[in-house]
């Protein structure tokens, strides 16, 4: 874990390198040392049909979750989420000084008991 999903408007695609803003979160998620690479997982997600505030068509937005697993102290969950939000704002600067965008962040503790998965790219970076 994590798990980092990006909603973004469909306009942000020509605003910004989703698929570098992807690898950036990825990125910033390792460097914080509470993750571990096999784990990690950035996905993005266009939204062709959104309204945003006043409703003028020039707004877009990008929202990360931030999925983990239970049990990280808050201080570490507090120090990752602003260090994943940090590198999204500076990855989408020169968007968010051209563009209105609003940029948000979440992060949310998995229910261990309702959380079933099997990672077979885990296990292949243990034979490497």
């Amino acid at each position: 874990m994590p798990h980092v999903v990006i909603e973004h408007s469909a306009d942000m695609e020509a605003r910004a390198d989703i698929a570098g803003l992807c690898d950036a979160l990825r990125k910033a998620a390792l460097e914080t040392g509470l993750f571990s690479p096999a784990g990690v997982r950035v996905r993005a997600h266009r939204c062709d049909f959104a309204s945003l505030a006043d409703g003028s068509p020039d707004n877009g937005f990008v929202d990360i979750c931030v999925r983990l697993r239970a049990g990280r102290p808050l201080a570490a969950r507090r120090e990752a989420a602003a260090r994943i939000f940090a590198a999204a704002e500076d990855f989408l600067r020169p968007a968010l000084a051209a563009h209105p965008v609003a940029l948000s962040l979440e992060m949310r503790e998995i229910d261990p008991e309702l959380s079933l998965r099997r990672n077979t790219i885990r296990e292949r970076l243990r034979e490497s």
